[in-house]
C-alpha cells in the first residue's frame, strides 16, 4: 500500500495522543515535555500533559517533581526530561568558558549548596552578595541568578524544586568524566532517537533543524552532529511523499490501522508535539498557524495564546482559553470562517471544555 500524506497526519496524531496513563509513564514515552511559563489558561507543560495523563490537574508535575526521575535542562528546548535520558547529555562542557573569578564563585556556592543540601537564589544572593549583572534581555538582574543558572547548566547544580515557579537548587549527583568520542556518538545517536519518537513523522528539514536545535543540550558534541545525522537517516524508517522525505522509528508503519485518530476534539498547546513542527503543521493541515504571544496586539490574527483546535485528524481552527472571576472564558476561530454544525463536533467541545474547568480546578 502507498503511502500518503493521509497515512502520516493519522500516524503522527494517533501515536502522540496515546491512551491516558500515569505522569511517569507519560513522560516516558513523550521523552521530553517542553516548558514556558505563560498562563494562558495554564502552563504549557501543564496542558501537554492533561491529554496524555489521567485526571491530569494544573500545576501536577511541579507538585510531584520533587518526588520523580525528572530533571529540568534544556534538550532541543527547556522542559522536563526522564533522569536516564538527562545522563546523556552530561558532563555538558558550555561554550562559553568562565573566568577563573568565576569559576572561583561557582566553588564557593557549590560549597554553599552543599553544605545546606538545597538553596534558594535569595539565599546565594543574601550569603555572597554578588551584586547586579546585565542579563540576556539587556535588563539587570542578580549576578547570583545568574551563577546558578550556568552551573546548572554546567550540570553542577540540579533543580530540586520549585517554590512559587522559582528555581530552588541541589547539588547534582552524576560522573564528570569526560565522555570517549565513540561513546559521545552512541549519546548523540540515542538523543537524536528520543527526539523522533517525539515528533515523528518529520519532514527532512524538520529533522535537521532538531538535531541543530540540540546543540543547546550538548555543545560539546557539535563537530559529530553531521555523522548523527547521516546515521539516523540510514537507521530511521522513510519514504518520500508528494516531494518530501519523512523519517519516523525504525519499528513503526505509518500504513498500519492502528494509528486512527478518535472523535474528540483537543484545545492544544502551541508547543504539543502534534503541532510543534510550524513546517508539518502546514503540509498536514494547510494553513498557517503562528503564537502570537510576542506579537504586539493590533497585529494578532488568532490571539494571545491561541490554542490550535483537533477534531479527529483535522486542525479546524483554534481557541482562546482565559480564567475571569473564576470563570472559564473561551472564544474560537475557524480555517473555514465558521465551525462544523455536526452534533458530534458541538458535544465533543462541550466535553473538552468541561474537561478543561476540571483541570484548571473550576467548578468542582
Amino acid at each position: 500500500m502507498m503511502l500518503t500524506l493521509d497515512h502520516l497526519r493519522r500516524y503522527a496524531i494517533a501515536r502522540s495522543l496515546f491512551k491516558p496513563t500515569t505522569l511517569p509513564q507519560a513522560i516516558q514515552r513523550l521523552g521530553f515535555v517542553q516548558a514556558d511559563p505563560i498562563r494562558a489558561p495554564a502552563r504549557a507543560q501543564d496542558l501537554t500533559l492533561r491529554h496524555r495523563v489521567t485526571d491530569y490537574r494544573a500545576g501536577d508535575l511541579e507538585r510531584r517533581y520533587p518526588r520523580l526521575p525528572l530533571e529540568e535542562d534544556f534538550f532541543v528546548n527547556y522542559g522536563f526530561l526522564p533522569r536516564e535520558h538527562h545522563q546523556l547529555m552530561h558532563p555538558r562542557t558550555a561554550r562559553e568558558a568562565w573566568t577563573a573569578a568565576r569559576r572561583k564563585q561557582a566553588q564557593a556556592v557549590l560549597a554553599f549548596v552543599r553544605e545546606r543540601g538545597t538553596a534558594h537564589p535569595r539565599e546565594v544572593d543574601a550569603h555572597f552578595g554578588h551584586g547586579k549583572t546585565i542579563n540576556w534581555f539587556g535588563g539587570s538582574s542578580n549576578a547570583s541568578t545568574q551563577l546558578l543558572d550556568g552551573m546548572h547548566y554546567r550540570g553542577l547544580l540540579r533543580v530540586a524544586r520549585r517554590e512559587g515557579g522559582t528555581r530552588v537548587y541541589a547539588p547534582r549527583i552524576g560522573d564528570a568524566t569526560p565522555v570517549a568520542m565513540s561513546d559521545a556518538e552512541a549519546r548523540l545517536d540515542a538523543l537524536l532517537d528520543i527526539i523522533v519518537r517525539k515528533y515523528a513523522p518529520l519532514p527532512a528539514a524538520s529533522l535537521g533543524q532538531l538535531l541543530g536545535y540540540l546543540r543547546r543540550g550538548v555543545p560539546q558534541w557539535e563537530g559529530l552532529r553531521a555523522g548523527a545525522l547521516k546515521r539516523a537517516r540510514q537507521r530511521l524508517g522513510t519514504a518520500r511523499v508528494d516531494g518530501v522525505d519523512w523519517y519516523w522509528p525504525a519499528d513503526e508503519d505509518p500504513r498500519s490501522r492502528r494509528w486512527k485518530p478518535d472523535d474528540q476534539v483537543r484545545l492544544l498547546t502551541p508547543f504539543d508535539p502534534v503541532v510543534w513542527d510550524r513546517r508539518r503543521f502546514e503540509l498536514f493541515w494547510g494553513w498557517t498557524y503562528r503564537f502570537e504571544a510576542y506579537t504586539p496586539a493590533p497585529k494578532r490574527k488568532l490571539g494571545y495564546y491561541a490554542l490550535p483546535m483537533l477534531w479527529g485528524d483535522g486542525v479546524i481552527g483554534w481557541g482562546n482559553l482565559n480564567v475571569v472571576d473564576g470563570e472559564l472564558r473561551s472564544t474560537f476561530g475557524y480555517v473555514d470562517g465558521r465551525g462544523p454544525r455536526d452534533t458530534t463536533f458541538i458535544a465533543a467541545l462541550k466535553t473538552e471544555l468541561q474537561q478543561a474547568r476540571t483541570f484548571l480546578f473550576l467548578g468542582e
